[in-house]
């Protein structure tokens, strides 16, 4: 078992990381342990399905890697909001289990179906923009726009989707301690504004109430367990915003760059769009997750002496689930980095992660892609990259993804 040269973190990996994780499962290297450190990194599907499956062992209480601000004029920005609490992404039982169980109430199917209509108008706003036009840079005129504006009128910052982009990065920003000073103090800055003002909506949405996720969070109840406070209300709707979009707009920038760079992929999906045969298109977002993995990796912390895959691994240890790698396990996805519309089990991708931490939001990520490629495929045609050498991707230990796609295309007759 020969190790690939390179490292896993590095920038120019993260930025473009599967001949890595090809090489890696060549080398029948499943977990790896990092030379130096007190951390594993795990590349299976099935290693990292199992430590997923086992909060009790494998920790998502992560946020002492964020490590405490240390910086004075850092400390004392954020004394001016609340506290940023554990509450999903980084809590565990039964912390995560009592605002899961709140959370699910917010989340369900009907309250998805009921904003579909809101998904499908906006995208051909969106669309209708630019259709005459040839050309867009296709991130920032709509893989940006359209989930940031769905997942701003639902957490009832609908006046201005482009705070909740700003706010958003933000967040991203500082999660994943890859920033300078600078750029650490503008993250605190707006972690505050955005405190302050969800504190307004708070406060709004308990006195006249409303028609929108934040007002389900205020009143959600269940027998047994105490409401949410205001610091956790904004700690999950923070989570809300970063996953509602980031995921999505990775999800379909990348999707519709390797339909342009699988013409057969693009006819079948072509063929599907327009209410034709939805369930291609369904697949279609699924094999899109499994391949471009917007959630790259998380991390773990080791609650007791385990093992995993016959790998000791001490309590304390830091584990990286390497979500991306785990997507392209030829053991689990044959053939995996062909871009496949058609296969069979691409919906058991990790991308929304697996267990009792599963993304809360799937569901309205997925009926949003759907709705989009639906639509974008059914109103225009002969998409093409306008430049190759202007695509750009977010190198982050934690996400991955298109920020930067120059397309041309014609409109459908």
């Amino acid at each position: 078992m020969n190790k690939p040269e390179g490292n896993v973190f590095a920038p120019e990996t993260l930025i473009d990381p599967f001949d890595y994780y090809r090489a890696i499962h060549d080398a029948g290297i499943a977990i790896e342990h990092l030379e130096g450190m007190n951390t594993w990194v795990v590349y299976s599907y099935d290693l990292c399905s199992e430590a997923a499956a086992k909060p009790d062992v494998f920790s998502n209480d992560f946020t002492a890697l964020m490590g405490r601000e240390a910086d004075e004029d850092i400390q004392a920005i954020l004394a001016e909001g609340w506290p940023d609490l554990p509450t999903l992404l980084t809590a565990d039982h039964p912390v995560h289990t009592r605002n899961r169980k709140l959370v699910n109430l917010a989340f369900s199917a009907p309250r998805v179906n009921a904003i579909e209509a809101d998904m499908r108008q906006k995208s051909i706003e969106l669309i209708e923009a630019f259709a005459d036009k040839g050309a867009c840079e296709f991130v920032e005129e709509f893989g940006v726009p359209l989930p940031v504006a769905m997942i701003a009128g639902q957490i009832g910052l609908d006046d201005d989707p482009k705070r909740v982009k700003r706010w958003s990065d933000a967040a991203v920003d500082r999660f994943s301690q890859m920033v300078d000073h600078d750029r650490k103090l503008e993250c605190a800055r707006s972690l505050v504004e955005f405190q302050h003002y969800m504190k307004g909506l708070i406060d709004d949405r308990r006195a006249n109430g409303g028609n929108d996720l934040l007002t389900d969070l205020v009143q959600a109840r269940i027998e047994g367990e105490t409401p949410l406070t205001d610091p956790e209300i904004m700690s999950l709707m923070q989570q809300f915003m970063v996953a509602g979009n980031e995921t999505t707009t990775s999800t379909l920038a990348g999707g519709l760059l390797q339909l342009i760079r699988n013409p057969d992929q693009m006819a079948k999906a072509k063929a599907a769009a327009g209410g034709r045969d939805p369930k291609v298109l369904g697949n279609l977002v699924e094999e899109a997750l499994r391949y471009e993995t917007p959630t790259a990796g998380m991390w773990r912390i080791v609650k007791a002496d385990t093992e995993l895959g016959g790998v000791a691994i001490p309590a304390g240890a830091v584990v990286q689930l390497r979500y991306a790698a785990a997507n392209r396990d030829p053991k689990r996805f044959p053939d995996p980095d062909r871009f496949d519309i058609d296969r069979t089990n691409a919906r058991t991708h990790l991308s929304f992660g697996k267990g009792p931490h599963m993304c809360v939001g799937n569901m309205l990520s997925r009926k949003e892609m759907l709705v989009a490629f639906d639509e974008l495929l059914e109103r225009l045609d002969n998409f093409a990259v306008a430049d190759e050498s202007e695509i750009r991707i977010l190198p982050n230990i934690l996400l991955r993804g298109v920020t930067h796609l120059p397309i041309t295309f014609t409109r459908k007759a």
